[in-house]
């Protein structure tokens, strides 16, 4: 099933034509539009899809029929207004429930996952609210910000948001997206990305411990981890990083951050927490 509501005309009747000063492009082709909603996991729970970022509505109708019900964030007032009344029945239905607020302020709802064409500017911030929810998501970023997502180790988009992103789900990119597919078209390229939650390898005591000093450790990736965990204890706060030097493997301590593996890293991590609590800190 697709939705019956053309982009174009939704435009036309919001009487908006999208502003990149406030980060908005709608994204208005049809073909594009009609596949995202088919790139959720062929198990996933479709019985409450959360968009963020709602505009003017196309995606909103495709998963409306595709999805048993849906909630919409929506931050413009003018276009709140106009989603309530353009898809009045669907909420008179209870199909549709329309947020007026802030999606990085406002409590998020108990979705089954999440589908949406997120604003760039705030992708990062929205993604790392959606993702420790465990549920899938399918979301449209920048694509350069898909590729450092989906990276992996050693490729030269590896980094923190691949080790940060993966913590929580598998990340792939499964279709590029032109600035045509968008009004107005953005200056970048887009990718559309499907995380599926799953469990890490490896284990955490402290997960905030362990992305704080993976995000510390990447500020350094030119050097090797014996002098990034050096360099960064004001990040990572440890209060004795030369000990944690001193009991790791020189074999990982003379590799680069763009070189470890985030299982690696968790072994690192927690060797630190270790030495931590060792030295009464912890």
């Amino acid at each position: 099933m697709t939705g019956t509501r053309s982009p174009d005309r939704l435009l036309e009747r919001a009487g908006v034509s999208g502003n990149p000063d406030r980060d908005q492009h709608f994204l208005v082709d049809e073909r594009v539009l009609d596949r995202v909603p088919t790139y959720l996991p062929e198990d996933a729970d479709r019985s409450h899809v959360l968009e963020i970022g709602g505009g003017t509505g196309a995606l909103t109708d495709r998963l409306l029929a595709t999805s048993d019900r849906v909630t919409v964030i929506e931050r413009d007032p003018e276009l709140v207004a106009f989603l309530e009344t353009e898809f009045d029945d669907e909420i008179d239905a209870g199909q549709l429930t329309v947020i007026h607020g802030d999606a990085l302020e406002v409590d998020l709802p108990e979705a089954t996952a999440s589908v949406s064409n997120l604003p760039y500017g705030v992708s990062s911030e929205i993604t790392f609210r959606l993702l420790p929810l465990g549920i899938p998501t399918v979301l449209t970023f920048q694509r350069e910000f898909a590729e450092r997502m989906a990276a992996k180790p050693g490729t030269g988009d590896y980094g923190r948001l691949s080790v940060s992103a993966g913590h929580y789900a598998d990340v792939e990119i499964v279709e590029p997206v032109p600035p045509t597919a968008f009004s107005p078209p953005p200056a970048v390229e887009s990718a559309i990305v499907r995380t599926t939650p799953r469990t890490p390898e490896y284990e955490v005591d402290d997960e905030t411990f362990f992305l704080r000093f993976v995000k510390a450790l990447f500020t350094q990736r030119r050097k090797t981890l014996r002098n990034a965990v050096r360099n960064t204890a004001h990040i990572s706060k440890l209060a004795d990083p030369d000990a944690v030097v001193a009991a790791a493997e020189e074999s990982l301590m003379s590799k680069r951050a763009g070189e470890v593996t985030p299982t690696e890293f968790a072994a690192l991590a927690a060797l630190a927490a270790d030495v931590r609590a060792g030295d009464g800190d912890g």
